[in-house]
């Protein structure tokens, strides 16, 4: 069975993109500018300025919360010590090394941990470098994939062209860089997380197959 510590933590990761949406659209809502014409416009001016910024240094803690009790559960999940958090201030690579740590007491139906400590050190080594390569190219590959369907779609919804969009955001390319990367080690840490469920999920449903009966 998959260890509920590593469920819960997924579940917490899925709901940063959550979050930040909640927050994005909460901060876009509120306008200072509302506050013209209306008696003390400089003081609400001020505490309708203050609330954004309160919304959106709330949605960034919460996001980090998430994210470290996340990281904290892989770390309880694998019974090793709470001081390999420390890892997770390296991001995506951080978390990637929390999610090679040994299982100290993997249950009888981990498979992927018993996968784990059936390798040698140098196979061990191989196999986590080509599992980085691929997560993070594959993390990579995501990200341009939701660009171009986040682009058809709102070409299709406001009528611009897919070609005026493109120019929009390379107008604003560093702020599209930025979110871009973000979503990036998003994906990676959720793929980090997926490997050992999806391997003992498959694992599990190879080996309930009944074998071919013999003649």
């Amino acid at each position: 069975m998959i260890k509920k510590q590593l469920l819960l933590a997924l579940l917490l990761l899925l709901l940063i993109p959550a979050v930040m949406l909640a927050g994005g659209l909460l901060f876009s809502l509120i306008n200072p500018e509302i506050a013209a014409g209306h008696p003390n416009y400089t003081r609400n001016w001020h505490l309708l300025s203050q609330l954004k910024g309160l919304i959106m240094f709330g949605m960034f803690a919460t996001v980090l919360a998430l994210y470290l009790l996340g990281s904290f559960l892989v770390i309880r999940s694998k019974s090793q010590s709470s001081l390999w958090l420390l890892l997770a201030a390296l991001g995506p690579l951080g978390f990637a090394i929390l999610s090679v740590l040994n299982d100290r007491a993997p249950s009888e139906s981990d498979r992927y941990s018993r996968f784990l400590c059936s390798m040698k050190w140098y196979l061990r080594i191989s196999y986590e470098l080509l599992c980085l390569y691929l997560v993070w190219e594959l993390s990579w590959q995501i990200m341009i994939l939701k660009r171009n369907l986040t682009i058809r779609y709102e070409s299709i919804t406001t009528g611009v062209s897919t070609a005026q969009i493109i120019a929009t955001q390379n107008a604003s390319s560093g702020m599209w860089a930025f979110g871009e990367s973000l979503q990036v080690m998003f994906f990676i840490i959720i793929l980090y997380l997926l490997r050992p469920i999806l391997f003992n999920l498959i694992a599990r449903l190879v080996s309930s197959k009944p074998l071919p009966a013999t003649t």
